[in-house]
């Protein structure tokens, strides 16, 4: 008597077709297949004030900030992997952009927090002796002739 007291029949109703199906709003990025969102760009251009634009600017400006950034992601994860790391630190971000020509020319004037310097050796060092530069040879002779800290 008590589990057919606790058990209730709900009866089923059937909703119509196009009740049970919501319909999503159609996104502009995922019609053009892209991952940058365009109504944010779009959204931002406008509030830039740079005069009328259209939404063909928007897309445009997403997809080349989208190709950009899938470059970066990829050199910076060639150099990541060159140095047995698992994770994209700054400085591998640093090394795959400067050591990509195009992209080196691009960002010559950003610079990358804690990203470091390339690695190289100044030529007149690594060549031998005797044909060193004349301010290695001054500085040679001045660190010679200095007399040191004891």
């Amino acid at each position: 008597d008590r589990v057919s007291q606790s058990c209730l029949v709900v009866p089923v109703v059937k909703l119509p077709e196009n009740l049970l199906r919501k319909q999503q709003k159609s996104k502009s990025s995922l019609r053009l297949g892209l991952v940058m969102p365009v109504a944010r760009v779009h959204r931002y251009l406008k509030l830039g004030r740079y005069g009328k634009v259209s939404v063909g600017a928007s897309v445009y400006l997403a997809a080349v900030m989208e190709y950009l950034v899938a470059e970066v992601n990829e050199l910076s994860g060639n150099a990541a992997r060159a140095n047995k790391r698992k994770t994209v630190t700054p400085r591998h971000i640093m090394l795959g952009v400067r050591n990509d020509a195009e992209l080196n020319e691009l960002l010559k004037h950003v610079h990358i927090s804690f990203g470091g310097v390339l690695p190289s050796i100044p030529s007149c060092v690594a060549e031998e002796e005797g044909q060193a530069c004349r301010l290695c040879r001054r500085a040679r002779v001045a660190k010679a002739e200095s007399p040191g800290f004891l």
